[in-house]
């Protein structure tokens, strides 16, 4: 978990639930993490005794301040009797990581204290050939391998520091050397290397003292030279100040009036657009999350851009009128779309093809596959129409027209299935089977329904039309084929079983697509039967699991699966859809109030919840969970309105 992340779409630094810093990201969001997840310690000695702030006896309390990306972090040590304020934060238009640290005297007497910054950097996302030095220009410690360099200094000047192998030979590391209040390591070492800095303090009694700690990160020495100049010439506590003023500009610069949602409702809806905010490349990546954790149980980790997660991202941030960073993502998709008109399972951050498990060869028949799941190609096109259509930027759309939605289109118009009028088999959004699902045949009538639109709009009628024969063959076979007047319901899918296509019934939250996407009208009998078996099937303690008997980190035999955050608002966007009096919207309200119970104090939202405890389960915080939650509520917020 990632209780409060903080960047600036280049720069992007997480801290666990203990707050030690976990994730270094640079030079792109989710690309590098120059610490693997690794711990970074922060301790205190106070006269003779040493303590780290992860250990149990402190209360840590991480929020951020009101409306910023600066973090707002209590500890307290009763048995120490002492406290400690701090502020993060990257800075907003320069790669360095900011911190301000204040020490409270809890005691009526005089106290000697030292502070001690420990730094875990595996550059490259390894820890060999890396050098930690001291640097006596810049008074600074150095790590540097090829053309990544990080400068770690504080002000005032530390007052001892260390340099030493880790995790090698029996050594864990230099922050070993300052439990004893002193550190003793070299001025430079080379290899498996961390770092730490001691700042020595005295307080009075019950007084308070404070100094700053910076990392600059750069790609060569001169870079981060440069920044570390930048911010003792500037003054590190005007750099922070002015980061804070700039995130709460940020997130309400288009002045949007949330009222009448609750406070907390309104706090969570701005909360998680700076959260998003962190999660996005400069260059236009939207990531799922950049929780480095799941790496140590899958081998790989979730800092990747998806295009559906994208989309819908994108969506939120297009409602929310975020829409700067809106283009940048759809620009980016013009670089990335395959040549044959479609996107594949997940790019780095930089638009590089990512890992992947969808096959391109059936070895079973014999015959190649399209690995794809198509979801992901119709959802781009779905979000960009409906992004053209609140903004009305021509000259953006015509350029990604022939880049981006007419290959898509023409893909997504012949990949159909020539005996039941539906799309070719594909992976679905979950990624854990192939079939026909609802869900994506449903992304495919909206996408190319908005491909429709933009033909028409730049006068090209017969294509237009082929796009709108096609959605609505889909969208008639839908019916013929996935949905079961046996069930009153729609299935999941027609799934690939052998050598045929079997039918699952399995109830799913992704079946929301039926109306969220324009398929079906939301008070359509089958789609009403639909979610009402949603509800029925998959609550679990006030939320929505994604499908029946869901395994993925099932914690509770007592219910179906997990609550996700998605799927728990999918309900309440569809609560909100089909209301047509205030009475009607209660069980909206009801859903957005779950998530706004079961996110962390700092307003970070997982991906799933503990039904038993209520606790996160996987990556925190996972992006998509915080755009559906924008959505959920301003898509109430104005339905609201209209029925106030």
């Amino acid at each position: 978990m990632r209780d409060i992340p903080v960047g600036n779409g280049s720069l992007h630094v997480n801290f666990d639930d203990k707050y030690q810093i976990r994730d270094v990201f640079f030079p792109h969001v989710g690309q590098e993490n120059h610490t693997e997840g690794a711990e970074w310690k922060f301790g205190i000695w106070v006269d003779g005794t040493f303590s780290w702030v992860s250990s149990d006896g402190w209360e840590r309390r991480l929020a951020y301040l009101e409306e910023s990306l600066v973090t707002d972090v209590t500890l307290e040590n009763s048995e120490l009797e002492i406290a400690i304020d701090c502020n993060d934060t990257v800075a907003s238009h320069n790669n360095i990581f900011l911190r301000r640290i204040r020490v409270r005297d809890l005691a009526s007497r005089p106290r000697e204290v030292r502070l001690f910054l420990h730094q875990d950097l595996r550059i490259y996302e390894n820890k060999v050939g890396d050098t930690a030095y001291f640097d006596p220009i810049t008074k600074g410690i150095v790590h540097y391998q090829k053309d990544r360099y990080f400068l770690i200094n504080t002000d005032p000047a530390f007052d001892s520091f260390a340099t030493g192998r880790k995790q090698f030979q029996g050594k864990e590391g230099t922050w070993r050397d300052a439990e004893d209040g002193e550190l003793h390591g070299g001025a430079i070492t080379e290899g498996s290397v961390d770092s730490t800095v001691g700042i020595h303090l005295h307080l009075g009694p019950m007084e308070e003292t404070e100094f700053f700690y910076w990392i600059a990160a750069g790609t060569d020495l001169a870079e981060v030279a440069r920044l570390d100049s930048h911010v003792r010439g500037r003054g590190p506590e005007k750099y922070l100040d002015y980061t804070e003023n700039y995130w709460r500009v940020w997130v309400n610069k288009n002045e949007t009036d949330l009222t009448p949602l609750s406070e907390e409702m309104i706090r969570l809806v701005k909360r998680s657009l700076l959260i998003i905010r962190t999660q996005i490349d400069n260059d236009g990546a939207i990531l799922a999350a950049n929780d480095w954790d799941v790496t140590l149980r899958a081998t790989d980790h979730y800092s990747y851009l998806w295009p559906r997660d994208g989309a819908f991202v994108a969506h939120a941030l297009d409602l929310s009128g975020h829409s700067h960073l809106t283009r940048k993502f759809f620009d980016l998709c013009g670089r990335i779309v395959h040549p044959d008109g479609y996107f594949l399972q997940k790019y780095n951050a930089d638009g590089t093809v990512a890992s992947g498990w969808h096959a391109a060869w059936d070895p079973t028949r014999g015959e190649s596959m399209v690995p794809i799941q198509e979801d992901e190609t119709a959802l781009v096109l779905w979000a960009l129409w409906e992004h053209y259509d609140r903004f009305r930027d021509i000259e953006f759309a015509h350029r990604l027209y022939k880049q981006i939605t007419v290959p898509c289109a023409e893909f997504m118009s012949g990949f159909i299935h020539p005996a039941l009028g539906l799309p070719q088999p594909t992976w679905n959004l979950w990624e854990d089977r192939r079939g026909i699902h609802t869900f994506t045949c449903a992304a495919v009538v909206a996408g190319l329904t908005a491909a429709a639109n933009f033909a028409e709009l730049f006068a090209e009628g017969s294509r237009a039309e082929r796009y709108r024969v096609t959605a609505k063959t889909i969208s008639e076979s839908m019916v013929k084929h996935l949905y079961s007047d046996e069930l009153g319901r729609f299935y999941r899918s027609l799934e690939v079983r052998g050598d045929g296509l079997e039918p699952d019934p399995t109830v799913d939250a992704s079946l929301f697509a039926l109306f969220f996407l324009g398929c079906f009208l939301p008070d359509d009998r089958r789609v009403a039967a639909t979610m009402s078996a949603v509800e029925e099937k998959l609550g679990a303690n006030g939320g929505i699991a994604r499908f029946e008997n869901d395994g993925y980190m099932r914690v509770s035999g007592q219910f179906t699966g997990n609550p996700w955050f998605i799927c728990t608002l999918w309900v309440a966007e569809y609560h909100t859809a089909r209301a047509t009096n205030l009475m009607d919207l209660e069980r909206s309200r009801e859903l957005l109030e779950w998530a706004v119970r079961h996110a962390l104090p700092s307003g970070t939202m997982a991906e799933q919840v503990d039904p038993d405890s209520g606790e996160p389960v996987s990556v925190a915080p996972l992006t998509w969970s915080h755009s559906t939650f924008i959505s959920a509520a301003l898509n109430y917020l104005r339905k609201l309105r209209q029925l106030s």
